[in-house]
């Protein structure tokens, strides 16, 4: 796991700081005091003297094993631009993954009513109790002999919504043991890469697009367990 964030940072000005996030490590703290995005990108800020006042909140979250981009405000006054924007699905975000198995189409949309149970996302075909509309668009090509590429343009944005919808049509993501996958891959990582967020600046409103290489490792090549 990458320790030094600076080495993570895509971009950054005076209201906005993106950083591409490694696999395994939380976004933000937990009860029981896990390294986490959040706070490594506080230390960065301070340590830089880039902020008089250290400020720093994400607006959006990814899984832990989960590698990719991450959008911090850096003032609190642009904090409600962002976050509308999230809110009114302005944003635009992509994702990669591998899986082992291809789906019958190779493009097309997948879309479920999604609700969390305990610790997992559970998908139906019809609207029921506490459930939200789920959907993404995806496209998918040979990666390897046995491996396949997505391309995923993520619609809503629900809890473990690409892990379950995924696995939903028979191909969990590689390394993603809780929907299914009985491959092995890292530890605390599965082959899924937040690799574009496209957003409007808050105080200039000039479109940002930024961009993140997803480097898939196959641990089953490697010889790694």
């Amino acid at each position: 796991m990458v320790t030094n964030i600076s080495d993570c940072i895509l971009f950054q000005d005076e209201a906005v700081l993106v950083v591409d996030k490694p696999a395994g490590l939380m976004v933000e703290p937990d009860r029981n005091g896990h390294p986490n995005l959040l706070q490594q990108v506080k230390r960065y800020l301070a340590v830089s003297g880039l902020d008089i006042e250290v400020y720093a909140q994400h607006l959006h979250r990814l899984d832990r094993p989960v590698s990719g981009i991450i959008l911090f405000a850096k003032q609190r006054a642009v904090l409600k631009n962002l976050s509308e924007q999230f809110a009114q699905r302005q944003v635009r975000k992509y994702y990669q993954a591998l899986t082992e198995k291809q789906p019958g189409l190779e493009f097309g949309k997948l879309e479920h009513w999604h609700r969390k149970e305990k610790k997992k996302a559970a998908l139906y075909q019809e609207e029921i109790e506490f459930t939200e509309h789920a959907q993404l668009a995806y496209e998918v090509s040979a990666y390897s002999s046995d491996r396949y590429l997505w391309n995923i343009e993520l619609h809503t944005g629900k809890y473990h919504q690409i892990r379950a919808q995924l696995a939903s049509v028979g191909c969990p993501i590689l390394g993603d043991s809780l929907y299914g996958s009985t491959l092995p891959y890292f530890p605390n990582q599965i082959a899924l890469h937040a690799c574009k967020l496209v957003f409007s600046h808050p105080t200039t409103g000039r479109e940002i697009a930024i961009e993140s290489v997803a480097r898939f490792m196959d641990s089953t090549l490697s010889g790694q367990e």
